[in-house]
């Protein structure tokens, strides 16, 4: 058999329990046959809960404070090492069809991006330029999430074949017409949502290197369920609201925690001194959200998990047609989770919540078990290293990430003891890492005496911070030398020593 071919499929923003294998008031048909096809793992995590960094640790597997690309509106420098650049070189075609999002929507002389205004909306460029692209011989590139004013590229090129002019009705101000008050149901018809765009002309690249028998490296990068909360008829009512779970908090939780907890649950929050450089941080806002709106909000979440199921379902299906999934090694996951009531909160934040840090992950192909479920733990930076160890190739020693290779095929229990995390916004006053092993897990914030410290065994919930808790002092202390060896040890050693002096 030939070598095999690697087709990552990622959603925006999901969280983790929002399968319908694992969560009977969501429906997934098309994950839930991954899973049975292939392993689940239920405890992976991003190294990041943001989109840039987590997205550049996948493709490089290193963690955002070593790749460069640590915050939003960063670049991922291009000199860094991809898995796209390393296959390439080995003969794989490789490709990316959707989000990106290594660049920032800002340019400068200093520090260029091709996703940025003006050319993100330049069409003609666009329709010419397809690559290479940070170790992607083929690009076909979108930006906007829902009707948010940042559609171009190659989504706006295909909108533009499409219908001509008429699809700027269905994205907001300055792009189209679309007014802001519009909510829940997007009225752009299902043909020309980023969906169908995504799967077409993924499909079309399996057919072509069907056509040409080569290996191909093919990321498929889908932009829901992130936030607007939008999403096409009829996916926009197949859940009622009032007769689906939502989560919540608990009294007084956050008299505990960091003081920015609390203040977003109130309803004008002063955030002034967290933000030193002046750029807004995510999530530092009112989470406060009426019962009836936070009902409506999951079930349009929902509705974009299913109608996202549902064209990966169309890409699962043609690579059974073109025969291509004997030899094909599929991984879907997310780049980070995702709040919506959970400890009173909404959307992404710098909040290292379990439901932030954990994603959901399945594999199916050659070498992965069969219906096989584990809580191993994983991390989304051990992506690329794991598949190259499961082609044959060898992993770079710029990559931090542990290959996953052993337990995705069942051999091992376990490749890793621990996991790590990381959200830096600015530069002293919003700088947290998380050490997690099986039972416990330990945020520290730069700078600060506060922290977080909970016993995933006892209080999965994740309600009561045991860093002042007398009772846990030793095992604080404990956790934390642990969590410096840990930081010491994934230091990248890309040099090996040939000398004595």
């Amino acid at each position: 058999m030939s070598r095999p071919n690697v087709l990552l499929i990622t959603s925006d923003q999901q969280h983790w329990d929002t399968i319908g294998a694992f969560n009977s008031e969501i429906h997934t048909p098309n994950l839930d046959r991954l899973v049975q096809e292939g392993a689940a793992f239920s405890r992976t995590y991003c190294p990041n809960p943001t989109c840039t960094p987590t997205r550049a640790s996948l493709i490089t597997g290193k963690y955002p404070s070593e790749h460069g690309a640590w915050t939003l509106g960063t670049s991922l420098p291009e000199s860094e090492p991809t898995i796209g650049a390393h296959l390439s070189e080995r003969g794989y075609r490789t490709a990316l069809v959707g989000k990106a999002h290594f660049q920032p929507l800002r340019s400068t002389e200093e520090y260029p991006s091709q996703e940025a205004y003006p050319l993100l909306q330049d069409l003609d460029y666009w329709r010419d330029f397809h690559g290479p692209y940070y170790g992607f011989d083929h690009i076909e590139l979108a930006r906007n999430h829902t009707a948010e004013s940042h559609v171009g590229q190659h989504y706006g090129v295909w909108l533009t074949e499409k219908c001509g002019d008429d699809w700027k009705q269905y994205f907001r101000a300055p792009t189209g017409t679309m007014p802001h008050e519009v909510q829940h149901t997007w009225p752009i018809p299902e043909e020309l949502h980023y969906n169908t765009w995504i799967a077409e002309r993924t499909n079309a690249l399996l057919q072509n290197y069907q056509r040409a028998g080569e290996p191909f490296f093919l990321w498929s990068s889908f932009f829901d369920p992130h936030p607007p909360y939008l999403v096409p008829e009829p996916w926009d009512r197949m859940y009622d609201p009032d007769k689906i779970t939502i989560p919540d908090g608990i009294e007084g939780e956050h008299e505990r925690n960091a003081p920015h907890f609390g203040l977003v649950r109130t309803q004008e929050p002063d955030f002034s001194e967290w933000e030193e450089t002046g750029h807004r941080i995510h999530g530092f806002e009112s989470h406060l959200r009426d019962e009836a709106e936070r009902r409506r909000l999951v079930a349009t979440y929902y509705g974009m998990v299913s109608m996202l199921d549902a064209y990966v379902g169309k890409i699962l299906d043609e690579l059974d047609r073109l025969g291509l999934a004997e030899n094909t090694i599929v991984v879907f996951s997310t780049d980070h989770g995702h709040l919506f009531g959970q400890h009173g909160l909404q959307a992404k934040r710098p909040f290292h919540y379990e439901d932030l840090l954990r994603v959901p992950l399945l594999a199916r192909g050659p070498g992965i078990a069969c219906g096989h479920q584990t809580s191993a733990l994983q991390s989304l930076v051990d992506y690329a290293p794991t598949v190259l160890d499961m082609i044959g190739e060898d992993v770079p020693a710029e990559m931090t990430g542990v290959s996953q290779k052993a337990v995705w095929s069942g051999e091992v229990e376990s490749a890793r003891e621990h996991v790590l995390c990381e959200f830096h916004h600015e530069p002293t006053t919003v700088n947290l890492r998380t050490y997690i092993e099986d039972r416990y897990k330990i945020t520290v914030y730069h700078g600060r005496e506060y922290g977080e410290l909970f016993d995933l065994e006892r209080d999965p919930g994740e309600f009561h911070n045991r860093w002042d808790d007398p009772d846990h002092a030793a095992i604080k202390s404990d956790l934390l030398l642990r969590f410096v060896w840990a930081e010491m040890g994934r230091e990248p050693m890309p040099m090996p020593r040939i000398s004595v002096a």
